[in-house]
């Protein structure tokens, strides 16, 4: 993703063409304080999609972790267990 750095002022200044250009050109403005970073302006749909990945990727590391410490079991082990509770349940 291609990002381009402008003051905050031009935020403030230019509020309509920064939004355009953030959704439009599919870029992240990074907006400076006093000539440092300081806060990030994404289109939401690219955000929501950072967002989603970002979940993906924390799942993925918890399946991973599950693996290294053990914490798995075939899935016909997994189903064969459920069918038993479900079989011993009283309706």
């Amino acid at each position: 993703m291609t990002e381009i750095i402008r003051p905050s002022s031009e935020l403030r200044n230019k509020y309509s063409e920064v939004v355009k250009e953030c959704r439009d050109k599919n870029v992240a403005t990074i907006l400076t304080v006093n000539g440092k970073g300081d806060s990030v302006i994404l289109d939401l749909e690219k955000y929501r999609e950072i967002m989603d990945e970002l979940e993906l990727m924390r799942n993925l590391a918890d399946a991973e972790e599950d693996v290294r410490e053990g914490r798995v079991a075939p899935l016909s082990d997994s189903f064969t267990s459920i069918r038993k509770k479900i079989e011993s349940m009283e309706f």
